[in-house]
């Protein structure tokens, strides 16, 4: 169904900066879908996260993500582009200095959000949803390493992203804490917002099978088993 489809990359060479390091990427992600993203390091995951977040420009093929065309991205469409993404890292990225509640409004007034009412609710909505509602005014260092995972992924789904992208979003935790996080990122995606996250940990895909896509040899790999 047209509008289902959030990424789409084809024939697509991606480099970083003039070295080429996936050469014909060809990739489709829908509505709601969760993939993983595997590979040595310095294979091209990250490099492709890049290209999917408008970090690095396409240099031939042709791309769309959720609604907006990478070879005609300018600079200036970038923020818009990331307001449609969320993006999940391994160092959780939270500022120290400010409770659960602060960071979260700190990142709705950077993209455009101003009524108070509105920034509260939604504040409370996104925190529900990772079962932190009770954390609001925690400082980051009040929390476990799982949990501030958690308000990171609260983070990203502030602006209701057609797509989380999860950078290794389990590297840091314990494995117990991490099938949590996996499992967290599932049951978002059931809800329509596509995620594509990329691991080392193979024992969490052993684990909860999905999708996987693969970088090596200068190529992505699709549908690949472990």
């Amino acid at each position: 169904m047209i509008g289902d489809t959030v990424i789409t990359l084809k024939n697509v060479d991606i480099y970083q900066p003039k070295h080429l390091v996936l050469a014909n990427v060809n990739l489709k992600i829908d509505k709601g879908e969760f993939v993983f993203l595997i590979g040595q390091t310095g294979s091209g995951k990250s490099s492709l996260l890049k290209i999917i977040y408008g970090e690095l420009h396409i240099a031939s093929g042709e791309g769309m993500v959720a609604g907006f065309d990478l070879k005609k991205l300018s600079e200036r469409e970038v923020p818009f582009l990331r307001r449609k993404l969320g993006i999940v890292f391994q160092d959780f990225h939270l500022l120290t200095d400010r409770t659960v509640e602060k960071n979260l409004e700190f990142a709705l007034r950077a993209t455009g959000w101003k009524d108070k009412n509105l920034i509260t609710n939604r504040m409370l909505d996104v925190l529900e949803k990772v079962g932190l509602r009770s954390k609001l005014k925690k400082m980051p260092h009040e929390l476990s390493g799982g949990e501030q995972q958690r308000v990171v992924i609260a983070r990203a789904l502030l602006n209701n992203p057609e797509i989380i992208l999860a950078d290794e979003p389990t590297g840091n935790l314990d494995p117990e804490t991490s099938e949590e996080i996996v499992l967290l990122l599932k049951e978002i995606s059931r809800s329509g917002t596509a995620i594509l996250m990329a691991t080392h940990d193979y024992q969490i895909i052993r684990n909860m099978p999905s999708r996987i896509i693969k970088t090596g040899d200068g190529a992505l790999q699709d549908n690949v088993s472990i």
